[in-house]
Order: structure tokens, then sequence, then C-alpha cells
């Protein structure tokens, strides 16, 4: 039987989706605007030339990108194509990772989901009474839109010196709580985010987060692995609740098993960083039985870099992983299909800290397949529909699969 493994390359976007004016992304570009800046030696903090992923571009994402901008990418070797190629639209109504997650897994968000204004304080006042009440809390600090960062250096000492945590929020749905590991707590802070998440609801807010983090004074603060995000479960039942159903493995790796609210996961492995997520992934690879799918999200790409704006950053994180998928190749067995893609976009060369509405790369590989145009998908969910056919499942409620398209595939492949 056959396994699949999914790489989302969180944020990863290759140019602005048709309807990015809707969101004040025209011209957003994230990896258009990374090769841009690496080759114009504008990445500030960058000390070598052009992006260099060749193992990447072999599989096509030049390719895609290409397709998806309108032109090749700065200074990227054009390589063959090995492997099957095209980008996705998104068909949800937000740019979120949530939507952009469930739509790649099958289920689009077609309505629209809650968010806080801007003003300050952001946060509905019978929101805040509650969840202190019901928390026990002295107060919140924060109740603001901001870069998650920057407000914990502003406020962690004042959050240190009176127990009250620190609550923000972004243009995503999310109710976001900031706390010291040891001053405030961890499962303290996962208590207070348990309550947020029943409160939330109210106001259709898809996901709480809890952002831990350590040190002493501003300046030395640092958010730590332990991120947790209580999202909303998907309202219709996803590749991997199906996968699940059918008697297979779906081993999640990082957040993914948060952000599908751990429906239809059999497995969850956590990691901290992009190359610890890889080698878990790697390991996963290795253990996993026939019939089993593997879904590693690839955090840093957005969180470390894509909302703190650090090309050079985001740069250095795409070649290093870059560098290690000749590993997951050589592991593959006949029957493995790898998709590679992303969940929305953001762009670190423009102004703010949130995501971009992109279109995404969608790159499929595995052995015996070789390159394939797969061309413009009009949803995320087409991904979603090629791999529960790759896999034996009964066909996604959205999604059109392209797995026909891919050539040449091993003797007896799905």
């Amino acid at each position: 039987m056959a396994r699949a493994i999914v790489l989302m390359l969180d944020s990863l976007g290759i140019g602005a989706a048709p309807d990015a004016g809707l969101f004040g992304d025209e011209g957003a570009d994230t990896f258009g605007h990374i090769a841009e800046a690496c080759a114009a030696g504008t990445a500030p903090g960058r000390t070598r030339g052009p992006l260099f992923i060749p193992h990447f571009c072999r599989l096509g994402l030049a390719h895609a990108a290409a397709a998806s901008r309108g032109q090749w990418p700065a200074d990227l070797s054009r390589y063959p194509p090995e492997g099957a190629f095209g980008f996705a639209h998104e068909k949800s109504a937000g740019k979120d990772t949530p939507s952009g997650h469930w739509e790649m897994a099958g289920v689009p968000v077609l309505t629209d989901w809650g968010y806080f204004p801007q003003s300050v304080p952001c946060f509905p006042e019978t929101l805040i009474s509650e969840l202190v009440a019901r928390a026990k809390l002295p107060g919140i600090l924060g109740n603001c839109h901001a870069s998650g960062t920057s407000i914990i250096d502003a406020l962690g000492e004042q959050h240190i010196q009176t127990g009250q945590p620190i609550c923000y929020t972004s243009a995503d749905s999310v109710f976001q709580i900031a706390a010291h590991e040891t001053h405030f707590g961890l499962d303290r802070l996962y208590a207070v985010c348990d309550i947020a998440r029943d409160l939330v609801d109210h106001w259709n807010v898809g996901r709480v987060i809890a952002r831990p983090f350590v040190g002493e004074s501003a300046g030395a603060f640092s958010r730590t692995g332990n991120r947790r995000d209580y999202t909303t479960p998907p309202p219709a039942p996803t590749l991997l609740d199906n996968m699940k159903a059918d008697g297979g493995e779906v081993v999640a790796v990082g957040k993914v098993s948060d952000i599908y609210a751990g429906s239809g996961v059999t497995k969850k492995i956590k990691a901290d960083g992009n190359m610890s997520l890889f080698d878990e992934t790697l390991r996963a690879i290795r253990a996993a039985p026939d019939h089993s799918l593997i879904f590693t999200n690839f955090v840093d790409f957005d969180m470390l870099y894509g909302h703190r704006r650090d090309i050079a950053g985001y740069a250095a994180a795409l070649e290093a992983l870059d560098a290690r998928i000749p590993e997951l190749m050589d592991m593959l067995q006949p029957h493995d299909l790898v998709l590679a893609t992303a969940d929305h976009g953001c762009d670190p060369t423009l102004q703010g800290h949130d995501h971009t509405r992109e279109n995404v790369p969608v790159l499929a590989f595995g052995p015996g397949l070789e390159a394939a145009d797969l061309g413009a998908r009009t949803s995320f969910a087409d991904a979603g529909q090629t791999l529960a056919e790759h896999l034996g499942l009964a066909p996604l409620q959205s999604g059109a699969s392209f797995l026909s398209a891919l050539k040449n595939r091993t003797s007896g492949q799905a």
C-alpha cells in the first residue's frame, strides 16, 4: 500500500493571488522577493550571494514560482524539473493558518473568521472580564494588535512584576497569550488558554495561541518551543480524518495536530525548529508502515522570519532545508508520494507583520515520478484530493485530483 508525506513550508507564498487586492496584499511575493533581495545584496545581514536551493529548484519550485509570478525568480538556476510542479490559489475566505491547512486537506473555509479591531483596547470588555474572572487573573497586559516578540520585549518585565499575562492579536483570527514559563508557569498558561478557547468561540475566533517565553529583562526575553495552538475543530472531515477512519496511520509533526485540533491524528510528534522538525520527519518516515500519512509543518519560515520581516533569516532557512532534501529522498519507498506546499504567504519585504494572500507552490515527487507541469490549481484542496486518491481513500468533498498527471509512476503504484 501507498504512503504519503506532506512538507508544509509554512508561509512560502510564490506571488500575489488573484484576489490579493481584497486583502491589501497587491504585489506580495514571499519567495520571489527573497530571491530578488539575495541576488541584489539588499537582504540585511546576509553575507552570501544569490539564493542557493538547487534541490528545491530541481523539484520545480522555481518553475512553479515563474508560472505564478510571471517571471523567473532572480538568479535561480534553470535546472530541468525532476518532479511535478504547479501553483494553487486559495479558495478559503481568509489567509490564516487553519484556513490554508484545512483547505489543503479538502475542507475550504468559505465563511470568514472573526477578527479583532485595530483599536486599543482591541478585545471586547466582556471577553476580558470573563477571562480574568474564570482564570483568576490580576488583569491582563497588551490588549492590542502587536508583533509577538516586540510586545514581549516591551511588557515582559511588567508581566513578571504583576503576574498579568500579555494578550494580543494580529490580522489573523487569533487570541494570543504570552507568559513567562517559570514566573507565571507553563501549565498555568495552558490552563488560561483552555479557558480563552472556550470564550472566543462566541466571536468565531480560529485560534488561541500559548506563547511561553523565558528571560529576565527587556532585550533578553525569548520565546520557547513550548508554543501550543488551540484551534477550533475543522467543520467537516478532512484528509486526516478519512485516513484515520480507513485504518491508516496519521503522523502529525510539529504544530499540525494543534491546527486540526487533534482530529484525524493517530500520532503527534513535537519538535522545536526546522532542523529538529526535519529530523523527526525522517524518523517518522523510517518507522511508518504502509498506508501512512506523515504531515510536517516547518513553522520557522513563518514564525521566525516572515512575521519578523527577516529576509536573510528566511533565505538561510530555505537553504538549510534544501540541503537536507537528499536525505529524505534516499529514504523513500517505491510507493511513496511527497507533496511540498504552503498555507499562505508572509512576505518579509513588506511593512507590517501579517500573512499575505498569495499563491502557493504545489510540488509532487517520489520514486519513479518524472517531471509534469500541473499548471494553476483553483484550490489548495487539489493537493488533498490527490493524496486521497494516492492513498486509496474515498474522494474528499472538495478538490480535483491531479494524480493522473503524475507520469511514469513505478509499477503497481496508485
